[in-house]
């Protein structure tokens, strides 16, 4: 069985995304499958831990997931139940959801799908709030697996990735922050965090979040960049130009490669660099998925970018 360095928990999707001509493009997203590619695709032995359906959808992903190296070990295919999907539309006002995943296989996750010794070992848990506001099983197996990844020395990074869809905000308000309260790695969205903690400078958003919990707190800007904040040393860094197409899972691809590099380096906020980086350039095609850089793409564009 692989070890892999990073673990994601959450439910993953197949995507139908509105191209410019029209009709809908099939895809795949999900954010904890989006993390876990962007960390593969940026060096890092990265698995799942989800459930999905015996469904053509759920076998897509499968063979995404192999084709992109991913630990599948905890990734179970359950007979007689189904994938979720969804819809991505786009106007002027940027990029909208419409989901058809309730009831879903990966909804249906409990703590007693946890991998335990995995957990122990693994030197990254990841889940956000959307894996907290799927059911109140895989909430319940959010909070068990961090506590168990913590217990064996590891980090506890998360996304509050608010969707006001899945639950009322001020259950998730109430939720997140408790969850942040186990945090090691914070990566919110401002607007997310605007929601949630009612503040809306982001250098003020910072310094809530490390109140709650957790040391590192990567607060992503969208295309202004992103604040790094490190125990109350924050800096911003500033996005880069690129001709963005779709943002479609761009937070996403941030956090993976952030991950990633956190893993290599120890340095946060060349971590931050480097996925911000790997973000912009994920804006550039249509999709949660394909336009998702790799490690050297991502290096290459920010040498470029340093010698301009």
């Amino acid at each position: 069985m692989n070890t892999p360095q990073i673990l994601c928990l959450g439910e993953p999707l197949v995507e139908f995304n509105q191209t410019p001509e029209g009709p809908f493009a099939m895809g795949f997203g999900g954010d904890v499958s989006n993390v876990a590619i962007s960390a593969a695709r940026h060096g890092v032995q990265t698995g799942l831990i989800t459930r999905v359906g015996d469904d053509p959808f759920g076998a897509a992903l499968c063979d995404l997931w192999a084709s992109e190296g991913l630990v599948t070990d905890h990734a179970a295919r359950a007979q007689g139940e189904e994938t979720g999907v969804y819809f991505v539309t786009h106007d002027a006002s940027g990029h909208h959801f419409t989901y058809r995943r309730k009831g879903s296989a990966a909804s249906r996750l409990t703590p007693q799908d946890l991998p335990m010794n995995a957990l122990q070992t693994c030197p990254i848990f990841y889940a956000s709030g959307i894996s907290l506001a799927v059911s109140s099983s895989m909430q319940d197996a959010v909070i068990e697996a961090a506590q168990r990844a913590r217990a064996g020395g590891g980090i506890f990074a998360f996304d509050p990735n608010l969707r006001v869809a899945l639950w009322p905000l001020e259950v998730a308000r109430e939720t997140t922050h408790r969850c942040m309260q186990i945090c090691d790695v914070a990566l919110p969205g401002l607007e997310d965090a605007r929601q949630l903690t009612g503040l809306h400078d982001a250098k003020d958003i910072a310094s809530f979040y490390h109140e709650l919990g957790p040391r590192i707190v990567a607060l992503t800007l969208g295309a202004e960049g992103v604040l790094i904040s490190v125990e109350g040393t924050q800096r911003v860094l500033s996005g880069h130009r690129v001709d963005a197409k779709d943002a479609t899972g761009a937070g996403d691809c941030f956090n993976g490669a952030f991950l990633a590099t956190l893993l290599a380096t120890n340095d946060p906020f060349s971590a931050a660099e480097h996925a911000n980086m790997a973000a912009a350039l994920s804006t550039t095609g249509y999709g949660a998925v394909t336009p998702i850089p790799n490690l050297s793409q991502t290096r290459k564009a920010l040498e470029i970018a340093q010698r301009a």
